[in-house]
C-alpha cells in the first residue's frame, strides 16, 4: 500500500514516485477548495449523464405525442414537454452528449494547435515570431462568435462544421499563452545545455518546451470550456449548429423562445443546463489555476 510518507518524500527515488507525489499534492490542494469540488462534481455529473443517457432518459429525445404538447412540469414529465410533445428532460439528457462532444473535440483540436504555434513562435523569435503572432493577432482582433458565424456560414450548418469553426477561433489564446511561457525560459541554462548536447530544435520544443507550457494551457482550456459551450449554443440557437431533430441545448432554446411568455419551461430548462455546466467548468478552472500556480502551491 502506498504511504503518505512515500508520496511526500522530498527526494523521490524514481520518476514514478515523483509523479505520484506531484499528483497526490495536486489532488490534496484541489480538494481543499470547496468551489473547485462543486465544479468537479458538476463535470462528473455531465460525464455520467452523457455516458448513460439512453438509460437515464425516461422517453425518446426525438419522438413525441402531439396530445402531450406543451405540458407543464409534472410527475410524468419533470421538465414538461415541447411544442411537439417531446419530453424536455430526455432531450436535455441526450443534449449533454452533444455538448460534451463539441467541447471535447474543440479542446482536442484548438489547444494542441495553439500550444505548438505559440511554443515555436516564442522559441525561434525573429521573423518566425512576427509572422505567427501577426496571424494570431488577426484572429484575436475579431469577436469569437462573429468569426465562428462567418466560418460556419462558409462551411455550412452541422455539428462537425460548428466544431471546426469554434476550434479555428479558439486556438489564438493558447498560442499567446504558450509564447509568453516560452519567452521566459528559452534562454535558460537547461535549454542551452540540451542544445549543446546536439538536440535538434524539434526535440527541444517537443520534450522540453511544450511540457513546461502544458499546465497553463490546461488551466486555460478548462476556463474556456464555458465559452465554448456558449458559442456552440449560440450557433445552435441561430440554426447553424446541430440540426433538428437532434436535442442540442441552443437549438432547444431557439425553438422555445416562441413560447417563453406562456410555456416558459420549453426554453428555460435547456438554459438552466447551459448555465449549470458552464458554471461547473468555471469553478473547476479557477480552482485548478490556483493549484497549478507556483505562487499558490502549498509548501507543506
Amino acid at each position: 500500500m502506498i504511504s503518505r510518507a512515500w508520496l511526500m518524500d522530498e527526494d523521490p527515488a524514481t520518476r514514478a514516485q515523483a509523479r505520484a507525489g506531484q499528483a497526490w499534492r495536486l489532488a490534496r490542494d484541489l480538494s481543499r477548495n470547496p468551489l473547485a469540488m462543486v465544479g468537479l462534481a458538476i463535470i462528473v455529473a455531465l460525464l455520467v449523464v452523457a455516458a448513460f443517457a439512453p438509460w437515464l432518459a425516461p422517453y425518446s429525445p426525438v419522438e413525441g405525442m402531439l396530445t402531450n404538447r406543451l405540458q407543464p412540469p409534472s410527475a410524468a414529465h419533470w421538465m414538461g414537454t415541447d411544442e411537439l410533445g417531446r419530453d424536455i428532460l430526455s432531450r436535455v439528457i441526450h443534449g449533454a452528449r452533444i455538448t460534451l462532444y463539441i467541447v471535447m473535440l474543440v479542446a482536442v483540436i484548438s489547444a494542441p494547435l495553439g500550444l505548438v504555434i505559440g511554443a515555436v513562435s516564442g522559441y525561434f523569435g525573429g521573423w518566425v515570431d512576427r509572422v505567427m503572432m501577426g496571424l494570431t493577432d488577426i484572429f484575436l482582433s475579431m469577436p469569437r462568435l462573429i468569426l465562428a458565424l462567418a466560418f460556419v456560414a462558409a462551411l455550412g450548418p452541422g455539428i462537425e462544421n460548428a466544431v471546426i469553426a469554434i476550434a479555428i477561433t479558439a486556438w489564438p489564446v493558447y498560442a499567446r499563452i504558450a509564447r509568453a511561457e516560452t519567452l521566459t525560459f528559452r534562454r535558460s541554462d537547461f535549454i542551452v545545455a540540451v542544445q549543446m548536447q546536439g538536440a535538434s530544435h524539434a526535440r527541444v520544443i517537443a520534450l522540453h518546451v511544450l511540457p513546461l507550457c502544458m499546465s497553463s494551457t490546461i488551466v486555460r482550456v478548462t476556463l474556456d470550456m464555458a465559452g465554448i459551450i456558449l458559442t456552440a449554443a449560440g450557433l445552435g440557437f441561430l440554426g447553424l449548429g446541430a440540426q433538428p431533430p437532434l436535442p442540442e441545448w441552443g437549438a432547444m432554446i431557439s425553438k422555445g423562445r416562441a413560447f417563453i411568455l406562456d410555456q416558459w419551461w420549453v426554453a428555460t430548462m435547456p438554459g438552466f443546463a447551459i448555465v449549470i455546466v458552464s458554471l461547473g467548468f468555471c469553478l473547476f478552472g479557477d480552482g485548478l489555476r490556483d493549484v497549478l500556480d507556483p505562487r499558490q502551491r502549498s509548501k507543506s
